[in-house]
């Protein structure tokens, strides 16, 4: 009887630890950075977040301005769309802290949080969590390029050239995670000067200025690559 109820007890326990990681690794998989999208050739446009069955689209202040199911086109290369969420959609009510009444507070079972009036006036109305990733920010007594930026999402790090860079690249997003970003400078051809350069192992080229019916179109370098498990994409 002893050796039943000791062999029941550990087989229990195991299950119990099993479905603890199992969960453990599905709410921590859940919500990621899926996407980083840089317009026109050089500058941060967006940040977007997957979630369940949805995804959230931020801009570098920790601002949403999007949010749906993300549909790629099987004949445009590079194209996606974000369509209509018809899951659940919950709002912060009215009467909420003034910072973040009407914000969206679910996406599904993913809750979204904000800083409130409480916290420093630069934080105020800005995501603090989606999901399990908590949002930190750029502070008034850091340097000017980066004041209100994202800093870091969950473990990721941001960082951005600095305030006393060439004038074409301070204030760009110079890294996230284990990935670099570069841009060509003021001293190069005026066509591509401040244009992306590379991605991580990623390099592009453009047409200069001679060429004047492209010049700064991009003449060589995939726009849509998958890099340190984050998919960058170049408008």
């Amino acid at each position: 009887m002893n050796l039943n109820m000791n062999y029941n007890t550990k087989y229990m326990k195991r299950f119990l630890l099993s479905f603890v990681l199992v969960v453990a690794v599905f709410f921590t998989q859940a919500q990621k950075i899926a996407k980083v999208t840089i317009a026109g050739y050089s500058t941060l446009e967006s940040i977007t977040i997957g979630l369940d069955d949805a995804v959230l689209v931020i801009n570098e202040n920790g601002t949403i301005t999007n949010y749906g199911v993300e549909n790629f086109s099987d004949k445009i290369p590079n194209y996606s769309r974000i369509d209509p969420y018809t899951g659940r959609i919950e709002n912060y009510a009215t009467t909420d802290d003034k910072a973040y009444q009407g914000k969206i507070k679910y996406i599904g079972r993913i809750g979204i949080t904000y800083y409130s009036s409480t916290d420093l006036a630069e934080l105020q109305g800005k995501i603090k969590t989606i999901g399990n990733l908590v949002f930190t920010y750029g502070m008034n007594y850091e340097d000017a390029a980066l004041k209100g930026k994202i800093k870091s999402i969950g473990a990721t790090a941001l960082s951005y050239y600095a305030s006393y860079e060439n004038d074409v690249i301070k204030g760009k997003l110079k890294s996230i995670g284990n990935t670099t970003l570069s841009y060509y400078g003021g001293f190069d051809d005026k066509a591509i000067k401040g244009k992306i350069k590379s991605i991580g192992f990623a390099t592009f080229t453009y047409y200069s200025s001679f060429d004047k019916q492209f010049a700064g179109s991009i003449k060589s370098g995939t726009r849509m690559q998958n890099i340190n498990g984050i998919n960058f994409l170049v408008n």
